[in-house]
């Protein structure tokens, strides 16, 4: 049976709620083989599924573990999610921000996919930061503080985080129907009554295209229909990087920059607050002008930091024991000009390559390696000036820069 599931897939055709229900909790319990799902993974990549058959796959990963449910102490949760890119850091700012607002937010976040950062990983470099929350504690902890960002625990969509792992290994992190139940089983598991998808789409991105953003926005939609959840995408831009930092260390440490309001102006400071928004609006019912003044007033008095800082130390985080790898190594333009392009893929591909991404499952990454860019797109620079800094732990092959930045 399991060889007719894999050729039934490969020559595209539809299955059946069985037959998915069947594989998927085989492969959890152990009977079948990680080469065995790759090779399903692969043929859903290629050949598609139905509207059908994701929504048997989002039952089958929800059914996988248990529902978490707020109502009885919580008017509305609201949850966000990005669809990962090249220096996201997004949950990490956005998070503390509404939470400041008044808006419960219960953020069941991953690990990387691919290229793009994960915000677990981002988060386990804050040394001691516990993202293995029980069921118990995350209710308790939204009880408390209102703002909660923990990793799948066992019982919450366990089947997703098994074949989430996979996905990042093996070539199929892109497949629409994928993104789409792994997103959904997630939010819909963890208990948010209303879910914001921020999809992101570029070089940089799972998406290249914004037809495909478009369509696994449709989808999302649909599928929360039949869960009665709210849901509303934002369609943004990966063919450049996210701010100026990549790597997980780094990427905390301006999470906290703009969280103080040290950072104005830039793409990931404006996508911020366009989220924020967003979420108070669908949290307290308002106006997205009205949620936007609440966002800027709540980043001014310093409460949306002093959220993060609470968030931190409800789980046992050390934000000062923060460390970066000990050796920079610069980056300089060979021209003179105008920064026309900065190209998220080659720069999340330099990333992993230094140890802040997995190439295999097993990998560990290193918390303390990254980049940080020194210009963004539209700044001049001149010939030998500095365009970025890596963060590593030893020695590494120059990149050329050519490839990274378009310089006119």
């Amino acid at each position: 049976m399991i060889i007719d599931i894999i050729n039934k897939k490969r020559l595209g055709k539809e299955l059946s709620y069985k037959e998915i229900a069947y594989f998927f909790n085989a492969y959890l319990e152990g009977e079948i083989k990680d080469y065995q799902m790759s090779s399903l993974l692969m043929a859903i990549c290629i050949n598609g599924m139905t509207d059908e058959e994701v929504y048997a796959l989002t039952k089958v990963f929800i059914d996988s573990g248990d529902i978490l449910d707020f109502s009885s102490f919580c008017d509305v949760s609201v949850d966000k999610h990005s669809t990962g890119g090249i220096g996201d850091k997004t949950t990490l700012i956005i998070a503390p921000i509404v939470a400041a607002c008044g808006v419960t937010v219960v953020k069941m976040s991953g690990r990387g996919l691919g290229y793009t950062g994960g915000t677990i990983d981002k988060l386990e470099s804050i040394p001691g930061f516990r993202i293995d929350l029980t069921d118990e504690e995350i209710i308790k902890q939204v009880k408390d503080i209102g703002v909660v960002i923990t990793g799948q625990t066992k019982n919450l969509a366990p089947m997703d985080k098994a074949i989430y792992a996979l996905r990042d290994v093996t070539g199929t992190v892109s497949s629409i129907p994928l993104i789409a139940s792994s997103i959904m089983s997630k939010k819909i598991a963890s208990g948010a009554d209303k879910i914001l998808i921020d999809i992101k789409v570029g070089n940089g991105a799972l998406l290249r295209t914004k037809k495909d953003a478009q369509k696994l926005s449709q989808l999302m939609k649909r599928i929360g229909e039949i869960y009665n959840r709210e849901v509303r995408t934002i369609i943004s831009d990966m063919n450049t990087p996210l701010g100026y930092n990549i790597g997980n260390s780094l990427e905390v440490l301006e999470a906290m920059e703009i969280l103080q309001g040290k950072e104005k102006n830039n793409n990931l400071v404006d996508l911020c607050l366009e989220l924020a928004s967003e979420m108070v609006s669908m949290g307290k019912n308002i106006s997205i002008n009205d949620a936007y003044m609440e966002v800027v007033e709540v980043i001014k008095n310093g409460s949306a930091y002093n959220k993060f800082l609470e968030l931190v130390k409800h789980q046992k985080g050390k934000i000062d024991k923060l460390s970066l790898a000990p050796y920079r190594k610069l980056m300089k333009s060979k021209h003179k000009g105008t920064i026309k392009g900065i190209n998220a893929l080659e720069l999340g591909k330099l990333s992993v390559s230094i140890g802040a991404g997995r190439i295999n499952k097993e990998d560990k990454i290193d918390y303390g390696v990254g980049i940080k860019l020194s210009k963004l797109v539209g700044e001049k620079v001149k010939k030998g000036e500095v365009l970025g800094v890596i963060y590593v732990n030893d020695r590494i092959k120059m990149p050329n820069t050519d490839d990274i930045f378009d310089i006119e």
